[in-house]
């Protein structure tokens, strides 16, 4: 097995439009009016939107099978690489916590959350690299098998699978109490998509990405291409017993994205490590984190000093509405905010800087 000689520009490239979609799907100018397949699914379901987040994280896990694990074949010891990659596993997670205590602190009748976007990324990044360096395939596959049908189980085991009353809530409420993402006024229990229980078949989906980005490193692209397809069938059909839930992230969700995921990475690396396509969204690829929290932040500062009400109407609503209905302005904000976080990238890359944590 060879080491990869440099990062892949296919996989800068579709972080890059994940990312993109991550600054869409969560910055349009209206909540009010969003385009039914730019919002989450209310419950079970699963629309574009939900895609987003797993996508992000099947690409950390492709991204440690080719950063990592060539290092670790090349001779590296596993101690030092383990270290690097927790202590960076730690800032993700202090930053997530940070953004969250700045909106708190920042915007008005905000709460304190303590789980979020950026901690899931964290422990998810620090566990699959430790896999990665201390757990043979099989082992890796043994627990994604695990997480899968053990998750499961503590579904079926907690009774009821509907909001507020699910297990998943009841644990996030029962560890964090009211700080988490939303609180139900009429019983005060809590729920985090982002919270303790669902992190654990986040971590699988993870895991299906570090055993999909070792396949594509030693180019077994036909078993991947057949282990994609595989994996959306088994998702589509788990999910006529278990249902397709993001906020859950059940196990018939984890596989359902994987398998997209797994067909989205394989076009890319067709398209533009084969054909030479130019590998467009790689310069927010590059700057992702970067790109994904100062974006956070600016939803933030925006609120806080009074100014994105302002800005919408100014800009997008006063003269769209009445020629376009509602939907066309908040969606234009969200596309424009996009855009200027895609001339930021691209002034930090132009001057080769990459904010790494």
């Amino acid at each position: 097995m060879s080491a990869a000689p440099h990062r892949l520009a296919s996989l800068d490239a579709l972080r890059g439009c994940t990312v993109a979609a991550m600054l869409l799907v969560n910055d349009p100018g209206d909540w009010s009016h969003v385009y039914a397949p730019l919002d989450h699914a209310a419950w079970n379901g699963c629309t574009p939107t939900d895609l987003v987040f797993p996508f992000f994280l099947f690409m950390v896990g492709v991204s440690v099978a080719l950063a990592i694990v060539p290092r670790r074949e090349q001779g590296a010891a596993s101690a030092p690489l383990a270290r690097a990659a927790l202590w960076r596993a730690l800032r993700i997670v202090a930053l997530g916590v940070a953004i969250n205590g700045l909106a708190w602190w920042l915007m008005p009748g905000a709460h304190l959350r303590l789980p979020g976007v950026l901690q899931r990324i964290g422990v998810c990044f620090g566990a699959v690299a430790l896999f990665a360096l201390y757990a043979r395939p099989r082992a890796q596959w043994a627990a994604i098998a695990t997480l899968l049908l053990g998750y499961w189980g503590v579904l079926e085991l907690g009774g009821s699978l509907q909001p507020w009353f699910n297990i998943v809530s009841r644990t996030d409420t029962a560890v964090f109490g009211r700080y988490v993402y939303l609180i139900d006024p009429a019983t005060g229990r809590g729920h985090d998509p982002e919270g303790l229980l669902s992190t654990l078949p986040a971590l699988a989906t993870t895991l299906l990405g570090l055993r999909a980005g070792c396949a594509l490193r030693t180019e077994k692209l036909k078993p991947l291409l057949l282990g994609g397809l595989l994996t959306l069938l088994l998702g589509a059909l788990w999910s006529l017993w278990l249902p397709l839930n993001k906020n859950l992230w059940t196990p018939s969700f984890v596989l359902w994205c994987a398998g997209w995921a797994t067909l989205a990475l394989l076009a890319f690396h067709a398209l533009i490590d084969r054909r030479g396509w130019p590998p467009l969204g790689r310069r927010l690829g590059v700057n992702a984190i970067a790109a994904y929290a100062g974006s956070e932040l600016m939803q933030i500062l925006l609120p806080a000093l009074g100014w994105s009400g302002p800005l919408y109407r100014t800009l997008f609503a006063r003269w769209m509405t009445p020629r376009f209905g509602p939907y066309v302005p908040s969606l234009a904000y969200a596309l424009a905010f996009v855009a200027l976080w895609w001339v930021i990238v691209w002034a930090l890359d132009r001057r080769r800087i990459y904010l790494k944590l």
